[in-house]
């Protein structure tokens, strides 16, 4: 079997508490040609000192302040050389196996982006769950929902090249704008069914806590790439969020959520006409 390079890169930010095991779960899959690199914002927590133990076994790595996470990552991948390419958060870990099998699936020489399932894991609860990114893919639309999740997520460098750098000015929604203009720009989706990485929801988790500036930023998502129609139906979905989320939380309890669209549009007929179930599914799940 051929071993194309993978450029894996991981940015942090005082993410101390997790950032050994993202490490570990990276070297651990030995992958015998590897480019990580691990671009640290200038953390004061003790991240420098655990990156300091691993740093024979990194391409490169570098702990000072930067633009942004997105920004660190372009400039990340400004010095890569693989020909394949990821980003892996310092909360997030790869299940065993994923880089080769990713190496088996992708074609360097095409711009494709291969997404796989993943699973969360909510710290101190007893609670975890899955994903189906295929059905998804052939169920929703991706300008209303951003069903790739992106630990699982890999790409050649012709479909970096293709799409373009990462937009510095999100914060929050910068890998959802770049599959959306990653499918624009031609490159070949391909879901993949395997579990490929470990998403980790915790207290500090940046996009639990990211509030009215990831809302803005979802709203200029929608406005880039859905139309006016979906921006206005998301900005008054959010208007309405505690309400349509406390039914949500009804509906799973007591195991309706297979005809949750259909209630939710009975419900709250105003605020849902003239939009399809599917619409109504898609919008909510960016909430």
């Amino acid at each position: 079997m051929k071993h194309p390079k993978i450029t894996v890169v991981t940015p942090s930010l005082n993410q101390g508490r997790y950032i050994e095991e993202t490490i570990l779960s990276v070297l651990g899959q030995q992958y015998p040609n590897l480019d990580y690199i691990v671009m640290d914002g200038g953390s004061t927590d003790g991240s420098v000192e655990i990156i300091k133990k691993y740093q024979q076994q990194l391409a490169y790595w570098v702990s000072e302040k930067d633009g942004g996470q997105a920004a660190a990552i372009n400039a990340a991948f400004a010095r890569a050389t693989g020909d394949i390419l990821c980003w892996l958060n310092s909360d997030d870990m790869f299940l065993p196996g994923t880089l080769s099998y990713v190496a088996s699936k992708l074609d360097p020489s095409k711009p494709e982006l291969l997404f796989g399932n993943c699973l969360h894991l909510i710290e101190d609860s007893s609670i975890s769950y899955g994903s189906d990114v295929r059905r998804f893919h052939e169920q929703a639309n991706l300008a209303l929902t951003d069903y790739i999740i992106q630990p699982s997520s890999f790409w050649t460098r012709s479909a970096w090249l293709q799409t373009g750098a990462l937009d510095e000015s999100f914060d929050f929604a910068f890998d959802w704008d770049w599959f959306l203009r990653g499918r624009a720009a031609g490159v070949t989706f391909m879901p993949d069914d395997r579990y490929l990485s470990i998403y980790r929801i915790h207290k500090e988790h940046k996009t639990l806590n990211g509030g009215e500036r990831r809302r803005k930023e979802l709203v200029s998502i929608y406005q880039r790439h859905a139309g006016a129609r979906y921006t206005h139906l998301f900005s008054r979905c959010c208007r309405w969020r505690p309400a349509i989320r406390t039914v949500r939380k009804i509906l799973r309890r007591l195991w309706l959520s297979r005809i949750e669209c259909a209630i939710l549009k009975m419900i709250f007929p105003q605020l849902f006409h003239g939009f399809t179930r599917d619409e109504v599914r898609d919008v909510i799940t960016m909430l």
